[in-house]
Order: structure tokens, then C-alpha cells, then sequence
């Protein structure tokens, strides 16, 4: 059954993970539709908090780039500092192996599509993992560049999704504790 459930994207909240990817205060001028992307992660990320899936946050040079917006609740929320355009740094990869050994599925959201979003997606799929991509939780400067990496991503076996589907799945049925 693991290998149908692998091959449908089929999401399961105890064996999945969510990635949330570079929400930072000085993209928000460059980034289209930034103040709904920020909106949609944090649904997202508490969401996450209620159906108890780890998340794991980075900020591509916080240095220079601050920190995840403060409308993103990021409390319990490990987040790493980054040059590397991929989330997958030693630190992540490291923090995976020891405590997240369970997990089939990962979920990723923030920015820039074409850039960390889709060079994690990759490095994750190359590592034969199972990667659903949030549409509605992804932007880029240029919103082709964010439509043809969408379309990259699906071609190279990354499931794309909307947040609403995706936490409907994950709950699956109404009387679920976290259903609201």
C-alpha cells in the first residue's frame, strides 16, 4: 500500500512535513502577491501546529534579508539561516534524520518559486522523496517565472496542490480534532 499511497501523493499528517521557505520583510516590495502568500503560510504553518506535522523554516541570509515576517507565526518552529538557495543545508538535512525519520511527504511554501522553491523541491526528489509544492502559498518576482516553475516542478514528479486540498487530505474527515 506504501508504494500506491507514494505514487497518488496520497498525505498522511504523521508522516509528513512541512517546509516553509524565505518569508522574509524585504521581499515583501518584490515579491507578487507577497501579503497573500504570507497569509496562506500561516494558515499553513498553524494548521501544521494543530495536526501536530513538523515544520521547519529558513531565511535566505537574515543578515542582510531580516528575519520571517512577523505575520507568520513561527513560535516551536526551528528556523535556520541560509546562503544556499536550497532548504536542504547540512542543518536541515541533519535535523530530518534524527527526529523526522517517519516522514514520506514534504510540503513547501514561501519564495521564490523559481529559485529556493524549486531547487529544494529538486534536491528532494532527486533523494527520491515525495514532494507537494502549495500553489497558492508560492510567488516570485515575475509571475512567469513563478508559472513555469510550477510546471517544472509537476514535470519532475513534485505534486502540485492548493492549501485548502492539501489540509482537507491531511485532516480527512470532519470529525478530525483540528477540523474547524
Amino acid at each position: 500500500m506504501a508504494g500506491i499511497t507514494k505514487a497518488i501523493g496520497r498525505l498522511q499528517a504523521g508522516r509528513t512535513l512541512f517546509l516553509l521557505c524565505d518569508m522574509q520583510e524585504k521581499f515583501r516590495p518584490s515579491i507578487q502577491h507577497f501579503d497573500d502568500i504570507a497569509q496562506v503560510s500561516n494558515r499553513l504553518v498553524q494548521a501544521a501546529k494543530h495536526m501536530k506535522i513538523p515544520v521547519i523554516a529558513t531565511e535566505q541570509y537574515p543578515k542582510g534579508l531580516g528575519s520571517t515576517v512577523s505575520s507568520i507565526d513561527t513560535s516551536g518552529v526551528p528556523v535556520f539561516a541560509k546562503t544556499k538557495f536550497s532548504m536542504m543545508i547540512p542543518e536541515v538535512e541533519e535535523l530530518i534524520a534524527k527526529e523526522h525519520t517517519d516522514v514520506e511527504s514534504f510540503v513547501i511554501f514561501g519564495i521564490e518559486t523559481q529559485v529556493c522553491i524549486s531547487q529544494t523541491t529538486l534536491d528532494l526528489l532527486g533523494d527520491n522523496r515525495q514532494v507537494h509544492v502549495v500553489a497558492d502559498a508560492c510567488s516570485s518576482r515575475n509571475l512567469l517565472d513563478r508559472k513555469y516553475a510550477l510546471k517544472r516542478l509537476k514535470q519532475s514528479g513534485a505534486f502540485i496542490t492548493t492549501s485548502e486540498a492539501l489540509l482537507f487530505e491531511l485532516l480527512g474527515d470532519s470529525r478530525h480534532p483540528a477540523f474547524k
